[in-house]
Protein backbone atom coordinates (compact mmCIF):
# COMPACT_ATOMS: atom_id res chain seq x y z
CA UNK A 1 0.00 0.00 0.00
CA UNK A 2 2.76 2.31 0.53
CA UNK A 3 3.46 2.86 -3.26
CA UNK A 4 -0.09 4.68 -3.25
CA UNK A 5 1.12 7.42 -0.85
CA UNK A 6 2.92 9.42 -3.26
CA UNK A 7 0.11 9.81 -5.63
CA UNK A 8 -2.03 12.14 -3.85
CA UNK A 9 0.22 14.79 -4.21
CA UNK A 10 2.07 13.83 -7.29
CA UNK A 11 -1.75 12.91 -9.17
CA UNK A 12 -3.22 16.71 -8.57
CA UNK A 13 0.30 18.20 -9.79
CA UNK A 14 -0.08 15.99 -13.25
CA UNK A 15 -3.98 17.02 -13.37
CA UNK A 16 -2.91 20.50 -13.20
CA UNK A 17 -0.46 19.91 -15.84
CA UNK A 18 -2.89 18.17 -18.23
CA UNK A 19 -5.46 21.08 -17.87
CA UNK A 20 -3.05 23.73 -17.77
CA UNK A 21 -1.95 22.19 -21.78
CA UNK A 22 -5.90 22.22 -22.47
CA UNK A 23 -6.21 26.00 -21.60
CA UNK A 24 -8.53 26.19 -24.08
CA UNK A 25 -10.80 23.86 -24.13
CA UNK A 26 -12.98 23.77 -21.43
CA UNK A 27 -14.75 20.17 -21.44
CA UNK A 28 -11.53 18.63 -21.60
CA UNK A 29 -10.44 20.43 -18.22
CA UNK A 30 -13.24 19.99 -16.48
CA UNK A 31 -12.84 16.05 -17.37
CA UNK A 32 -9.47 15.69 -16.23
CA UNK A 33 -10.60 18.00 -13.26
CA UNK A 34 -13.23 15.77 -12.03
CA UNK A 35 -10.94 12.32 -13.05
CA UNK A 36 -8.06 13.55 -10.97
CA UNK A 37 -9.58 14.31 -7.81
CA UNK A 38 -11.78 10.91 -7.75
CA UNK A 39 -8.80 9.22 -8.59
CA UNK A 40 -7.19 10.68 -5.46
CA UNK A 41 -10.52 9.97 -3.10
CA UNK A 42 -10.49 6.52 -4.74
CA UNK A 43 -6.43 6.34 -3.11
CA UNK A 44 -7.11 7.94 0.32
CA UNK A 45 -10.23 5.46 0.45
CA UNK A 46 -8.41 2.56 0.47
CA UNK A 47 -5.20 3.93 2.51
CA UNK A 48 -7.68 4.88 4.91
CA UNK A 49 -8.95 1.65 5.23
CA UNK A 50 -5.95 0.34 5.24
CA UNK A 51 -4.13 2.02 8.12
CA UNK A 52 -7.05 2.33 10.00
CA UNK A 53 -7.75 -1.56 9.63
CA UNK A 54 -3.70 -2.73 10.71
CA UNK A 55 -3.29 0.40 12.92
CA UNK A 56 -0.04 0.95 11.37
CA UNK A 57 0.97 3.72 9.77
CA UNK A 58 2.62 4.19 5.99
CA UNK A 59 5.96 6.51 5.64
CA UNK A 60 7.19 6.59 2.52
CA UNK A 61 10.92 7.88 1.95
CA UNK A 62 10.89 9.48 -1.81
CA UNK A 63 13.53 8.75 -3.85
CA UNK A 64 15.32 6.23 -1.27
CA UNK A 65 16.72 8.71 0.29
CA UNK A 66 17.79 8.18 3.95
CA UNK A 67 16.21 10.32 6.89
CA UNK A 68 16.95 13.43 7.45
CA UNK A 69 17.89 14.23 4.20
CA UNK A 70 15.29 12.56 2.15
CA UNK A 71 11.17 13.85 1.96
CA UNK A 72 9.20 11.23 3.68
CA UNK A 73 5.21 10.94 3.24
CA UNK A 74 3.72 9.95 6.40
CA UNK A 75 -0.28 8.33 6.06
CA UNK A 76 -2.02 7.65 9.68
CA UNK A 77 -5.45 7.24 10.45
CA UNK A 78 -6.14 11.29 10.84
CA UNK A 79 -4.26 12.09 7.66
CA UNK A 80 -5.43 10.13 5.17
CA UNK A 81 -9.27 10.81 6.69
CA UNK A 82 -8.50 14.44 5.99
CA UNK A 83 -7.37 13.80 2.56
CA UNK A 84 -10.42 11.77 1.66
CA UNK A 85 -12.88 14.32 3.20
CA UNK A 86 -11.07 17.10 1.82
CA UNK A 87 -11.52 15.39 -2.06
CA UNK A 88 -15.09 15.23 -0.97
CA UNK A 89 -15.34 18.61 -0.52
CA UNK A 90 -13.03 19.61 -3.26
CA UNK A 91 -14.84 17.70 -5.87
CA UNK A 92 -18.11 18.66 -4.81
CA UNK A 93 -17.21 23.02 -4.97
CA UNK A 94 -15.17 21.80 -8.33
CA UNK A 95 -18.93 20.83 -9.74
CA UNK A 96 -20.69 24.00 -8.39
CA UNK A 97 -17.85 25.96 -10.17
CA UNK A 98 -18.30 23.84 -13.26
CA UNK A 99 -22.01 25.00 -13.12
CA UNK A 100 -21.51 28.27 -12.65
CA UNK A 101 -18.74 29.20 -15.47
CA UNK A 102 -21.05 26.94 -17.82
CA UNK A 103 -23.88 30.10 -16.92
CA UNK A 104 -21.79 32.67 -16.39
CA UNK A 105 -18.69 31.94 -18.88
CA UNK A 106 -15.30 33.30 -17.63
CA UNK A 107 -16.98 36.42 -15.50
CA UNK A 108 -16.10 34.63 -12.08
CA UNK A 109 -13.88 31.82 -12.68
CA UNK A 110 -11.73 32.00 -16.03
CA UNK A 111 -11.68 28.57 -16.59
CA UNK A 112 -8.34 28.04 -18.61
CA UNK A 113 -6.74 29.74 -14.86
CA UNK A 114 -9.34 28.38 -12.33
CA UNK A 115 -8.59 24.42 -12.86
CA UNK A 116 -5.07 24.27 -12.96
CA UNK A 117 -4.69 26.38 -10.17
CA UNK A 118 -7.62 24.25 -8.12
CA UNK A 119 -5.68 21.38 -8.86
CA UNK A 120 -2.48 23.09 -7.29
CA UNK A 121 -4.32 24.24 -4.64
CA UNK A 122 -5.64 20.18 -3.57
CA UNK A 123 -1.71 19.40 -4.23
CA UNK A 124 -0.95 21.55 -1.59
CA UNK A 125 -3.55 20.79 0.70
CA UNK A 126 -2.89 16.97 0.09
CA UNK A 127 0.93 17.28 0.85
CA UNK A 128 0.56 19.02 4.08
CA UNK A 129 -1.61 16.56 5.45
CA UNK A 130 0.96 13.53 4.60
CA UNK A 131 3.97 15.55 5.16
CA UNK A 132 6.43 13.70 7.37
CA UNK A 133 8.74 16.23 8.14
CA UNK A 134 8.32 20.39 8.88
CA UNK A 135 10.09 21.34 5.43
CA UNK A 136 7.73 19.89 2.93
CA UNK A 137 4.50 20.29 5.38
CA UNK A 138 5.85 24.01 4.74
CA UNK A 139 6.12 23.13 1.36
CA UNK A 140 2.91 22.09 1.18
CA UNK A 141 1.80 24.95 2.21
CA UNK A 142 3.58 27.73 0.14
CA UNK A 143 1.96 25.00 -2.90
CA UNK A 144 -1.56 25.92 -1.49
CA UNK A 145 -0.74 29.04 -0.96
CA UNK A 146 0.82 30.29 -4.31
CA UNK A 147 -2.75 28.59 -5.94
CA UNK A 148 -4.69 30.38 -3.50
CA UNK A 149 -3.12 33.94 -4.48
CA UNK A 150 -4.35 33.24 -8.14
CA UNK A 151 -8.15 32.44 -6.94
CA UNK A 152 -8.69 34.64 -4.26
CA UNK A 153 -8.09 37.43 -6.96
CA UNK A 154 -9.96 35.51 -10.00
CA UNK A 155 -12.04 38.75 -12.30
CA UNK A 156 -9.43 41.46 -11.23
CA UNK A 157 -12.03 43.77 -9.35
CA UNK A 158 -10.91 46.36 -6.86
CA UNK A 159 -12.30 44.89 -4.00
CA UNK A 160 -10.55 41.35 -4.82
CA UNK A 161 -6.75 43.04 -5.68
CA UNK A 162 -7.24 44.75 -2.55
CA UNK A 163 -8.17 42.21 0.08
CA UNK A 164 -5.59 39.57 -1.71
CA UNK A 165 -2.88 41.88 -1.27
CA UNK A 166 -4.01 41.83 2.23
CA UNK A 167 -3.94 38.36 2.15
CA UNK A 168 -0.98 37.47 0.36
CA UNK A 169 1.39 39.46 2.68
CA UNK A 170 -0.61 38.02 6.00
CA UNK A 171 0.36 34.69 3.99
CA UNK A 172 4.05 36.18 3.40
CA UNK A 173 4.45 37.05 7.32
CA UNK A 174 3.08 33.68 8.10
CA UNK A 175 5.30 31.96 5.41
CA UNK A 176 8.92 33.67 6.39
CA UNK A 177 8.35 32.82 10.37
CA UNK A 178 7.23 29.21 9.80
CA UNK A 179 10.66 29.10 7.14
CA UNK A 180 12.75 30.65 10.12
CA UNK A 181 11.91 28.32 12.78
CA UNK A 182 12.33 25.35 10.56
CA UNK A 183 15.96 26.57 10.11
CA UNK A 184 15.72 27.43 13.99
CA UNK A 185 15.21 23.91 14.51
CA UNK A 186 17.31 22.22 12.09
CA UNK A 187 20.36 24.30 13.37
CA UNK A 188 20.00 23.01 16.95
CA UNK A 189 18.27 19.63 16.49
CA UNK A 190 20.05 18.27 12.73
CA UNK A 191 16.70 17.05 11.56
CA UNK A 192 13.69 18.44 10.61
CA UNK A 193 11.70 14.48 10.32
CA UNK A 194 8.87 14.97 12.77
CA UNK A 195 9.41 11.65 14.40
CA UNK A 196 13.28 12.15 14.88
CA UNK A 197 12.04 15.56 16.37
CA UNK A 198 9.67 13.95 18.55
CA UNK A 199 12.70 12.26 20.40
CA UNK A 200 15.40 14.85 19.87
CA UNK A 201 13.44 17.86 20.76
CA UNK A 202 13.96 16.69 25.09
CA UNK A 203 18.15 17.11 24.36
CA UNK A 204 17.41 21.27 24.46
CA UNK A 205 16.78 23.27 27.06
CA UNK A 206 13.11 24.09 28.20
CA UNK A 207 13.13 28.12 27.55
CA UNK A 208 14.96 26.50 24.05
CA UNK A 209 12.01 24.71 23.40
CA UNK A 210 9.65 27.57 24.38
CA UNK A 211 11.12 29.56 21.95
CA UNK A 212 10.89 27.34 18.93
CA UNK A 213 7.36 26.14 20.22
CA UNK A 214 6.14 29.50 20.31
CA UNK A 215 7.49 30.59 16.68
CA UNK A 216 5.90 27.21 14.77
CA UNK A 217 2.48 28.23 16.84
CA UNK A 218 2.70 31.94 15.88
CA UNK A 219 2.92 30.94 12.15
CA UNK A 220 0.27 28.18 12.24
CA UNK A 221 -1.98 30.76 14.28
CA UNK A 222 -1.69 33.00 11.09
CA UNK A 223 -3.01 30.05 8.47
CA UNK A 224 -5.89 29.00 10.46
CA UNK A 225 -7.13 32.26 11.70
CA UNK A 226 -7.15 32.49 15.41
CA UNK A 227 -7.18 35.63 17.14
CA UNK A 228 -5.88 38.05 17.15
CA UNK A 229 -4.48 36.79 13.90
CA UNK A 230 -7.49 36.79 12.02
CA UNK A 231 -8.23 40.08 11.53
CA UNK A 232 -7.03 39.12 7.65
CA UNK A 233 -10.14 36.80 7.22
CA UNK A 234 -13.32 38.37 7.76
CA UNK A 235 -12.37 40.33 4.57
CA UNK A 236 -10.38 38.65 2.75
CA UNK A 237 -12.91 35.09 1.88
CA UNK A 238 -16.03 37.49 1.29
CA UNK A 239 -14.80 38.85 -2.10
CA UNK A 240 -13.92 35.73 -4.19
CA UNK A 241 -16.09 33.92 -6.00
CA UNK A 242 -18.29 31.67 -4.31
CA UNK A 243 -16.47 28.57 -5.31
CA UNK A 244 -13.63 29.90 -4.10
CA UNK A 245 -14.42 31.01 -1.00
CA UNK A 246 -16.63 27.78 -0.07
CA UNK A 247 -13.29 25.75 -0.79
CA UNK A 248 -10.89 28.49 1.19
CA UNK A 249 -13.51 28.60 4.45
CA UNK A 250 -13.87 24.95 4.49
CA UNK A 251 -10.08 23.84 4.06
CA UNK A 252 -7.33 26.43 4.77
CA UNK A 253 -7.57 27.43 7.83
CA UNK A 254 -7.90 23.81 8.69
CA UNK A 255 -4.76 22.84 6.85
CA UNK A 256 -3.06 25.53 9.71
CA UNK A 257 -5.18 23.84 12.70
CA UNK A 258 -3.69 20.60 11.48
CA UNK A 259 -0.32 21.41 11.94
CA UNK A 260 -1.03 22.72 15.02
CA UNK A 261 -1.92 19.46 15.95
CA UNK A 262 0.75 17.53 14.71
CA UNK A 263 3.39 19.47 16.49
CA UNK A 264 1.75 19.91 19.55
CA UNK A 265 1.23 15.96 20.15
CA UNK A 266 4.15 14.89 18.51
CA UNK A 267 7.19 17.33 18.76
CA UNK A 268 6.31 19.72 21.68
CA UNK A 269 4.73 16.93 23.95
CA UNK A 270 6.92 17.69 26.85
CA UNK A 271 6.88 21.81 26.03
CA UNK A 272 3.25 22.52 26.68
CA UNK A 273 1.61 26.18 26.50
CA UNK A 274 -1.99 24.48 27.32
CA UNK A 275 -2.88 27.42 29.43
CA UNK A 276 -2.22 30.25 26.09
CA UNK A 277 -4.02 27.88 23.90
CA UNK A 278 -7.20 27.99 26.40
CA UNK A 279 -6.96 31.40 26.85
CA UNK A 280 -6.60 32.12 22.81
CA UNK A 281 -9.37 29.75 22.70
CA UNK A 282 -11.68 31.55 24.16
CA UNK A 283 -11.04 34.74 23.19
CA UNK A 284 -11.32 33.24 19.21
CA UNK A 285 -14.86 32.10 19.91
CA UNK A 286 -16.12 34.90 21.46
CA UNK A 287 -14.44 37.64 19.41
CA UNK A 288 -15.41 35.63 16.31
CA UNK A 289 -18.76 35.08 17.22
CA UNK A 290 -19.21 38.63 18.57
CA UNK A 291 -18.26 39.46 14.70
CA UNK A 292 -20.52 37.84 13.45
CA UNK A 293 -23.26 39.14 15.27
CA UNK A 294 -22.76 42.90 14.10
CA UNK A 295 -22.77 41.76 10.41
CA UNK A 296 -25.50 42.73 7.95
CA UNK A 297 -23.92 40.37 4.79
CA UNK A 298 -24.12 36.52 4.79
CA UNK A 299 -21.25 35.86 3.48
CA UNK A 300 -19.23 37.98 6.41
CA UNK A 301 -21.39 36.14 8.68
CA UNK A 302 -20.00 33.06 7.72
CA UNK A 303 -16.21 34.53 7.66
CA UNK A 304 -16.62 35.14 11.44
CA UNK A 305 -18.46 32.02 12.28
CA UNK A 306 -15.97 30.67 10.90
CA UNK A 307 -13.10 32.33 13.19
CA UNK A 308 -15.55 31.67 16.11
CA UNK A 309 -15.42 27.57 15.51
CA UNK A 310 -11.69 27.63 14.93
CA UNK A 311 -11.25 28.46 18.32
CA UNK A 312 -13.25 24.97 19.51
CA UNK A 313 -10.81 23.18 17.63
CA UNK A 314 -7.87 25.10 19.73
CA UNK A 315 -9.72 24.10 22.81
CA UNK A 316 -9.73 20.81 21.81
CA UNK A 317 -6.08 20.59 21.54
CA UNK A 318 -5.39 22.41 24.98
CA UNK A 319 -7.37 19.92 26.84
CA UNK A 320 -4.52 17.70 25.26
CA UNK A 321 -6.07 14.32 26.41
CA UNK A 322 -6.87 11.52 24.01
CA UNK A 323 -10.98 11.95 24.33
CA UNK A 324 -10.48 15.67 23.90
CA UNK A 325 -7.88 15.15 20.67
CA UNK A 326 -10.80 12.68 19.25
CA UNK A 327 -13.79 15.32 19.84
CA UNK A 328 -11.26 17.92 18.12
CA UNK A 329 -10.78 15.70 15.09
CA UNK A 330 -14.89 14.48 14.41
CA UNK A 331 -15.47 18.36 14.96
CA UNK A 332 -13.05 19.16 12.79
CA UNK A 333 -14.53 16.82 9.92
CA UNK A 334 -17.50 18.04 10.64
CA UNK A 335 -16.53 21.97 10.36
CA UNK A 336 -15.01 21.20 6.90
CA UNK A 337 -18.42 19.45 5.16
CA UNK A 338 -20.98 21.65 7.20
CA UNK A 339 -18.28 25.39 6.25
CA UNK A 340 -18.33 24.39 2.73
CA UNK A 341 -21.89 23.46 2.50
CA UNK A 342 -22.74 26.64 3.95
CA UNK A 343 -20.90 29.04 1.94
CA UNK A 344 -22.41 26.62 -1.44
CA UNK A 345 -25.65 27.57 -0.16
CA UNK A 346 -25.08 31.10 0.48
CA UNK A 347 -23.78 30.92 -3.24
CA UNK A 348 -27.34 29.91 -4.27
CA UNK A 349 -28.97 32.61 -2.80
CA UNK A 350 -26.67 35.52 -3.87
CA UNK A 351 -27.25 34.30 -7.37
CA UNK A 352 -31.09 34.38 -7.01
CA UNK A 353 -31.67 37.20 -5.18
CA UNK A 354 -28.77 39.25 -6.07
CA UNK A 355 -27.62 40.20 -3.23
CA UNK A 356 -26.11 38.37 -0.21
CA UNK A 357 -27.18 41.13 2.38
CA UNK A 358 -29.75 40.21 5.23
CA UNK A 359 -31.05 44.14 5.24
CA UNK A 360 -31.85 43.44 1.42
CA UNK A 361 -32.65 39.55 0.41
CA UNK A 362 -36.22 38.83 1.48
CA UNK A 363 -39.27 36.11 0.83
CA UNK A 364 -36.90 33.55 -0.54
CA UNK A 365 -39.16 30.88 1.40
CA UNK A 366 -41.91 31.10 -1.17
CA UNK A 367 -39.53 32.09 -3.97
CA UNK A 368 -36.72 29.46 -3.57
CA UNK A 369 -38.11 26.94 -1.16
CA UNK A 370 -34.73 24.66 -2.45
CA UNK A 371 -32.24 27.27 -1.11
CA UNK A 372 -33.87 27.74 2.07
CA UNK A 373 -33.83 23.85 2.81
CA UNK A 374 -30.24 24.01 1.30
CA UNK A 375 -29.03 27.09 4.00
CA UNK A 376 -31.35 25.96 7.13
CA UNK A 377 -29.55 22.16 7.85
CA UNK A 378 -26.14 23.20 7.89
CA UNK A 379 -27.08 26.32 9.51
CA UNK A 380 -28.74 24.48 12.18
CA UNK A 381 -25.69 21.92 12.51
CA UNK A 382 -23.74 24.52 12.62
CA UNK A 383 -25.69 26.36 15.34
CA UNK A 384 -25.08 23.03 17.49
CA UNK A 385 -28.58 21.73 17.55
CA UNK A 386 -29.27 18.14 18.34
CA UNK A 387 -29.11 15.53 16.83
CA UNK A 388 -26.62 16.92 14.00
CA UNK A 389 -23.07 16.57 14.53
CA UNK A 390 -22.09 19.95 15.54
CA UNK A 391 -23.84 19.11 18.64
CA UNK A 392 -22.35 15.64 18.93
CA UNK A 393 -18.96 16.71 18.65
CA UNK A 394 -19.88 20.27 21.08
CA UNK A 395 -20.88 17.75 23.27
CA UNK A 396 -18.07 15.09 23.53
CA UNK A 397 -15.55 18.32 23.54
CA UNK A 398 -17.23 19.87 26.47
CA UNK A 399 -17.39 15.96 28.26
CA UNK A 400 -13.83 15.95 27.86
CA UNK A 401 -12.95 19.05 29.07
CA UNK A 402 -15.33 18.62 32.22
CA UNK A 403 -13.61 14.86 32.77
CA UNK A 404 -9.92 17.55 33.72
CA UNK A 405 -12.58 19.33 35.72
CA UNK A 406 -10.11 22.46 36.41
CA UNK A 407 -12.02 25.97 36.87
CA UNK A 408 -10.87 27.47 33.25
CA UNK A 409 -12.11 23.96 31.47
CA UNK A 410 -15.36 25.10 32.92
CA UNK A 411 -14.92 28.78 31.93
CA UNK A 412 -14.41 27.32 28.36
CA UNK A 413 -17.25 25.28 28.80
CA UNK A 414 -19.33 28.16 29.31
CA UNK A 415 -17.65 30.21 26.64
CA UNK A 416 -18.30 27.23 24.09
CA UNK A 417 -21.93 27.12 25.32
CA UNK A 418 -22.24 31.22 24.50
CA UNK A 419 -20.27 31.16 21.11
CA UNK A 420 -22.69 28.14 19.85
CA UNK A 421 -25.82 30.37 21.28
CA UNK A 422 -24.69 33.30 19.46
CA UNK A 423 -23.74 31.37 16.22
CA UNK A 424 -27.12 29.82 16.70
CA UNK A 425 -28.64 33.38 16.70
CA UNK A 426 -26.68 35.01 13.89
CA UNK A 427 -27.71 32.39 11.04
CA UNK A 428 -31.36 32.10 12.23
CA UNK A 429 -31.87 35.81 12.14
CA UNK A 430 -30.10 36.01 8.68
CA UNK A 431 -32.82 33.46 7.81
CA UNK A 432 -35.84 34.64 9.66
CA UNK A 433 -34.75 38.26 7.48
CA UNK A 434 -33.61 36.46 4.41
CA UNK A 435 -36.26 33.77 3.95
CA UNK A 436 -39.32 33.86 5.76
CA UNK A 437 -39.89 37.90 5.64
CA UNK A 438 -42.41 38.60 3.19
CA UNK A 439 -41.14 40.62 0.00
CA UNK A 440 -43.98 43.30 0.83
CA UNK A 441 -42.64 43.90 4.64
CA UNK A 442 -40.49 46.86 4.60
CA UNK A 443 -37.68 47.76 6.99
CA UNK A 444 -39.73 50.76 8.81
CA UNK A 445 -42.10 48.49 9.64
CA UNK A 446 -42.94 47.96 13.52
CA UNK A 447 -40.35 46.01 15.91
CA UNK A 448 -38.18 45.73 12.54
CA UNK A 449 -36.14 48.79 13.19
CA UNK A 450 -35.51 47.66 16.77
CA UNK A 451 -34.09 44.63 15.41
CA UNK A 452 -32.26 45.25 12.28
CA UNK A 453 -31.41 48.89 12.29
CA UNK A 454 -28.15 48.62 13.86
CA UNK A 455 -27.31 46.39 11.19
CA UNK A 456 -27.52 49.63 8.55
CA UNK A 457 -23.66 50.60 8.73
CA UNK A 458 -22.11 47.03 8.61
CA UNK A 459 -19.88 46.37 5.70
CA UNK A 460 -21.61 45.50 2.70
CA UNK A 461 -25.22 46.07 4.13
CA UNK A 462 -26.34 47.58 0.99
CA UNK A 463 -24.44 45.19 -1.61
CA UNK A 464 -26.68 44.63 -4.78
CA UNK A 465 -25.18 42.69 -7.66
CA UNK A 466 -26.87 41.45 -10.74
CA UNK A 467 -29.34 38.40 -10.20
CA UNK A 468 -28.14 35.61 -12.37
CA UNK A 469 -29.85 31.67 -13.62
CA UNK A 470 -28.76 28.58 -11.10
CA UNK A 471 -27.76 25.85 -12.97
CA UNK A 472 -28.97 22.23 -11.61
CA UNK A 473 -25.76 20.78 -11.17
CA UNK A 474 -24.59 24.00 -8.80
CA UNK A 475 -28.27 22.78 -6.79
CA UNK A 476 -26.83 19.49 -7.49
CA UNK A 477 -23.78 19.60 -5.58
CA UNK A 478 -25.10 21.49 -2.79
CA UNK A 479 -27.61 19.30 -2.36
CA UNK A 480 -24.15 16.58 -2.37
CA UNK A 481 -22.72 18.70 0.64
CA UNK A 482 -25.95 19.13 2.75
CA UNK A 483 -26.48 15.15 2.23
CA UNK A 484 -22.42 14.36 3.63
CA UNK A 485 -23.44 16.46 6.55
CA UNK A 486 -26.53 14.54 7.00
CA UNK A 487 -24.08 11.93 6.78
CA UNK A 488 -21.89 12.92 9.36
CA UNK A 489 -24.95 12.46 11.69
CA UNK A 490 -26.10 9.30 10.55
CA UNK A 491 -22.85 7.20 10.27
CA UNK A 492 -21.55 9.56 13.71
CA UNK A 493 -21.28 5.84 15.69
CA UNK A 494 -18.24 4.88 13.28
CA UNK A 495 -17.07 8.27 12.57
CA UNK A 496 -16.60 9.08 16.42
CA UNK A 497 -14.85 5.33 16.96
CA UNK A 498 -12.38 6.49 14.43
CA UNK A 499 -11.63 9.88 15.62
CA UNK A 500 -11.29 8.18 19.08
CA UNK A 501 -8.71 5.86 17.92
CA UNK A 502 -6.74 9.07 16.24
CA UNK A 503 -6.68 10.54 19.65
CA UNK A 504 -5.49 7.64 21.16
CA UNK A 505 -2.62 7.75 19.01
CA UNK A 506 -1.80 10.76 18.81
CA UNK A 507 -0.59 10.17 22.71
CA UNK A 508 1.73 7.87 21.59
CA UNK A 509 2.72 8.56 18.34
CA UNK A 510 4.93 5.65 16.28
CA UNK A 511 8.83 6.65 15.48
CA UNK A 512 9.74 6.34 12.05
CA UNK A 513 12.24 3.38 13.20
CA UNK A 514 9.22 1.59 14.60
CA UNK A 515 7.41 2.28 10.68
CA UNK A 516 10.14 0.64 9.07
CA UNK A 517 10.50 -2.21 10.81
CA UNK A 518 6.57 -3.57 10.82
CA UNK A 519 5.81 -2.27 7.07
Amino acid sequence: MSGLVPLLATLPLLGAAVALIFGRRRRVQVGVSIITLTLVLAVAAVLLYDVHSTGIPLAVSVGGWPVPFGIVLYVDRLSALLVVVSSIVLLAVLLFSVGQGAADGDDETPVSIFHPSYLILAAGIFTAFIAGDLFNLYVGFEILLVASYVLITLGSTENRIRTGVVYIVVSLVSSILFLSAIAAIYGALGTVNMAQLSQRMTELPQDVQLVLHLMLLLAFSIKAAVFPLSFWLPDSYPTAPAPVTAVFAGLLTKVGVYAMIRTETQIFRDNDVNFLLLVVALATMIVGVLGAVAQAELKRILSFTLVSHIGYMVFGLAVATPAALGATIYYMVHHIVVQTTLFLAVGLVERRAGSTSILKVKGLMKAAPVIAVLYFLPAINLGGLPPFSGFIGKFALFEAAAQVGTPIMYVLIIGGIVTSLLTLYALMRAWNLSFWREDDDQLDDPGVPERISYLDGAPAAATQTERRVIPRIMTAATTGMVGVTLALTVFAGPLYDLCASIGDALQDPISLSELEGER
